[in-house]
């Protein structure tokens, strides 16, 4: 990095840290009461756990007809993409699905990185089979469109707008009972075979959305290691990438007790609802495997031990974020991936650009995480020293620049692009970049410290070069 740009990073980054917040309101002990935040609006005091049953083995795929006889199931939607529909986690599906006697029907056309349109063609598949059970076959794009397909099919005279989040949608509420849906996982990476959350690229505003409710969380999620022997390095590296930046954020995120305002009835508490005491653990075991196995699991495709550890570190992750939330990696990512120009990731079969989820989350980790660690800098000092940081002598105020460093060392070492540069922006999209981030307060609120325009104008131009 040229000493130019090194100052100039580092400078902001200063900036950043100099204008932060220091109130003790941002401390992150949970037995503190409901009070009043700035708004006047009373915060919550309560959270909830939501999670899909979890069955976790190698070759545990097996018995997903057997799941779908004993849940009386007659007719199976299979979902998957056209990639995947040829590869081995596919044909144990199918095989388990004749061999149990299961009438089925497969939809291959899932769109990696999936968008409204893709959403709705799959709906509309959905919708004409009249299906009673879906199993999805895939990452979390797979996984994703099947909720949606099956949220509208069972709610068939919704408009699209009506479930999708604040406010690009409506956000209404889910109160109608939804069909079983068994997510069967084959990258490390999501979590979505925990969460109730699907996500997509609204085309219209070029930006990323998604429907966020417990009702749409799969009924199990069968975690088989063995699936992830397939997936090329740049997919190993991507996806571990999204498990990293959903264990930072969701322990790094608002206390629940501090997010407002406090719902007049429990339908409408988010499922993002900030760091709490159960979120917590996940979040950190999650971490500590992500710095045990990711190297291990991407430099080596044979490594059974690391990728089946990342498997089940997304899954872990999945629970503490798919309950707690994420925040400004994930919230600044959607208009990444979003407004893609060129760029085509290497070991991605597709037919259009596209920054994989867990590049566009973890190219701004550094910035981010130097911009809200003075709201719990003992947190952010935890996770560097898990990461591999040597915290002995380190001083509170440099918690910041101490979790960054640790996370640009981690990058490098895997390869990772030189920032946002590197995948195709300049200065001249941070306006675009900041309008597209905007929209993401079911995310961007979770932050511990709040943030303005110029901020996030700032952040972008901080992650413009890493290294």
């Amino acid at each position: 990095m040229a000493a130019a740009a090194r100052a100039r990073v580092a400078h902001l980054l200063k900036q950043l840290q100099r204008a932060a917040c220091q109130c003790p309101g941002h401390s992150h002990t949970y037995s503190q009461a409901p009070g009043l935040s700035p708004s006047g609006k009373t915060t919550d005091y309560a959270f909830e756990m939501a999670v899909s049953n979890i069955r976790y083995g190698a070759g545990v795929t097996k018995e997903v007809g057997m799941d779908l006889q004993n849940m009386g199931a007659k007719n199976v939607c299979l979902m998957t993409d056209k990639n995947l529909s040829q590869l081995p986690p596919v044909k144990t599906v199918m095989d388990s699905l004749v061999k149990n006697g299961i009438n089925f029907k497969v939809y291959d056309s899932v769109r990696v990185e999936p968008t409204d349109r893709s959403f709705m063609e799959a709906i509309e598949f959905a919708k004409k089979g009249a299906f009673d059970a879906y199993v999805a076959v895939g990452g979390g794009s797979t996984m994703d469109t099947c909720k949606a397909a099956n949220l509208y099919a069972s709610s068939p005279h919704s408009h699209f707008l009506d479930y999708v989040n604040a406010p690009i949608g409506k956000g209404k509420p889910v109160t109608v009972p939804l069909k079983p849906l068994i997510a069967v996982p084959t990258t490390s990476g999501t979590g979505s075979e925990t969460t109730g959350v699907a996500i997509f690229d609204y085309e219209h505003l070029k930006v990323k959305t998604g429907i966020a409710s417990r009702a749409i969380k799969p009924t199990l999620g069968l975690i088989d290691p063995l699936h992830t022997l397939h997936m090329p390095e740049r997919v190993v590296a991507n996806s571990g990438f999204d498990v990293l930046c959903h264990a930072l954020e969701s322990y790094t995120a608002l206390p629940y007790h501090m997010r407002s305002p406090c719902p007049s009835n429990p339908i409408t508490r988010p499922a993002y609802q900030g760091s709490n005491p159960i979120s917590d653990i996940w979040a950190v075991h999650a971490l500590q495997i992500v710095a045990k196995y990711l190297k291990r699991a991407v430099r080596n495709p044979d490594d059974l031990e690391a990728r089946s550890n990342m498997h089940l570190a997304s899954a872990f992750a999945g629970i503490g974020f798919g309950n707690a939330g994420v925040h400004l990696c994930h919230g600044m990512s959607y208009p990444i991936s979003g407004l893609v120009k060129k760029y085509k990731a290497k070991d991605y079969k597709v037919d259009h650009p596209l920054v994989p989820h867990g590049l566009s989350v973890v190219l701004t980790s550094p910035a981010v995480f130097t911009f809200t660690a003075q709201m719990s800098p003992e947190r952010h000092l935890e996770t560097a020293e898990i990461l591999g940081a040597d915290t002995r002598t380190a001083r509170i105020p440099d918690a910041g620049p101490i979790l960054a460093d640790t996370l640009r060392k981690f990058l490098f070492d895997l390869d990772v692009d030189d920032g946002l540069a590197a995948i195709g922006y300049s200065k001249a999209d941070i306006p675009a970049l900041v309008k597209g981030t905007l929209p993401q307060e079911r995310v961007t609120k979770l932050a511990p410290r709040p943030q303005s325009e110029e901020d996030l104008s700032v952040l972008f131009e901080a992650s413009m070069k890493l290294y």
